[in-house]
């Protein structure tokens, strides 16, 4: 299917769309993006049916921001989130004026679910909810244990688990089979209509519960790759079981299916210092190096999106919004994206990328770290590297790195291409006041 045939399915039936958002999953953990030491058949075999980006970004480096940019095209920081939001009950997270996917294909007739992972706010009009969401199942802070369903990792210790704004208590159940049971309730209900299914895996980020079985076939694995792969192993095969309903309901064909971490891989104390695969990038989560932001996505729906392909093009999952938009016929709102459509790009590994220039803002904009890549130059400030879990050397101040000659971002060129810094540092100058104006009128607007 061509672009301009996509843009004539806005009189036809518009397929259903499922967003599977891992958590914490490293640049290169899958199979399918080098890792030798993984089993991961389910994504693979998604890989294999659609198209696989190896310079897709995600829209920060953190979960909070990374899920506002997703859900709504923009950049983290114009939508409010330019860091992470509290895990406290009554504490409210995106702003309600923000328009969510699930809002803008309830406009298309969409039953819209969220099941997983929220960490977008905790108050009625913040949570799932409140921002587009027929349906809702799962935590709204940044994590859970995965029997107990506590949050233990910011005092005092908190029960944490949900549907529809109502806490629910289902003590004893492992919390990955529950998301898998809901998401396949969800599309059962909703098979004979269109359907939008946010299925926000909290994992692999901590704590690491893989099952037995996946603990038993890495246990020869030293730590903590051996914690990270039973979790990872864990993730594929919950993905595995939900889109075998999809198989089983004969609604493959018509559901496009896309899958990405929200950003790299942790090497906080709580994931045993590391465990991801960042390969030759530089950095994990919490920074903007490559590590940090380069992930794996996958976009696949058969028959419509062209299967076993890799494009090389760069991305940002902001991107998904108009995307998905394009996909279902939805009209996007009159409002600034930063996200621009894929569709070109998913048909042909010839097109353009849509984007002139990446820009991150993670934190605040007079002391937050920000990145700006441009082909392939890519300019930091106010950069760390999480990569090394203890004792990280210091980041000059600004950053320069040309990921052609370099893509392990080692090496500072900032003295010897000024021209280049000046110009990368104008479009952060730039996007950083229209971002500060924007908010100073939402401010206001109060």
């Amino acid at each position: 299917m061509t672009v301009s045939e996509v843009d004539l399915c806005r009189g036809a039936t518009p397929p259903n769309v499922i967003v599977i958002y891992s958590d914490d999953q490293g640049s290169l953990d899958l199979n399918c993006y080098g890792s030798t030491d993984l089993h991961t058949p389910n994504l693979d075999r998604l890989a294999d049916q659609g198209v696989r980006f190896t310079q897709m970004y995600s829209p920060s480096a953190i979960c909070s921001a990374s899920r506002a940019g997703l859900l709504t095209g923009r950049f983290p920081a114009r939508a409010g989130v330019p860091g992470n939001v509290s895990s406290t009950q009554g504490v409210a997270g995106m702003p309600s004026d923000e328009i969510t996917l699930a809002e803008l294909l309830k406009t298309r007739g969409y039953t819209t679910g969220h099941v997983g992972k929220w960490h977008l706010g905790y108050t009625p009009d913040t949570m799932p909810n409140g921002q587009g969401f027929d349906s809702s199942f799962g935590h709204m802070g940044g994590c859970i244990d995965n029997y107990s369903h506590f949050f233990y990792w910011v005092g005092p210790n908190r029960h944490d688990l949900w549907r529809n704004g109502t806490e629910i208590h289902r003590d004893g159940e492992f919390f990955l089979d529950m998301m898998v049971e809901e998401g396949q309730q969800f599309i059962k209900a909703n098979q004979d209509k269109p359907f939008f299914l946010y299925w926000a895996i909290n994992a692999p980020h901590y704590p690491m519960q893989g099952t037995a079985k996946w603990r038993e076939r890495y246990k020869d694995l030293p730590s903590p790759r051996r914690q990270y792969a039973a979790f990872t192993s864990t993730v594929d095969e919950k993905v595995g079981e939900l889109i075998g309903t999809l198989e089983a309901l004969n609604l493959r064909k018509n559901t496009l299916v896309i899958f990405q971490s929200d950003h790299g891989h942790s090497t906080e104390e709580r994931a045993f210092w590391g465990g991801g695969n960042a390969g030759p990038y530089r950095g994990a989560k919490g920074c903007l190096f490559e590590g940090g932001i380069r992930v794996p996505s996958i976009v696949s729906m058969p028959g419509t999106i062209p299967q076993g392909q890799v494009r090389n093009q760069m991305a940002i999952g902001c991107d998904w919004f108009p995307t998905i938009a394009t996909y279902c016929g939805a009209k996007l709102p009159n409002r600034k994206y930063d996200g621009k459509s894929l569709t070109d790009i998913i048909q042909s590994g010839e097109a353009d990328s849509p984007h002139d220039h990446l820009f991150w803002l993670l934190g605040n904009p007079k002391s937050g770290q920000w990145a700006v890549r441009q082909g392939p130059w890519k300019l930091l400030g106010n950069a760390r590297d999480r990569g090394i879990p203890r004792n990280a050397p210091t980041v000059d101040k600004l950053f320069l790195a040309n990921l052609d000659v370099n893509e392990g971002e080692e090496t500072n060129l900032e003295s010897k291409h000024p021209e280049v810094v000046a110009t990368l540092q104008a479009i952060r100058d730039k996007h950083v006041a229209d971002i500060v104006r924007q908010n100073e009128l939402r401010q206001k607007a109060k």
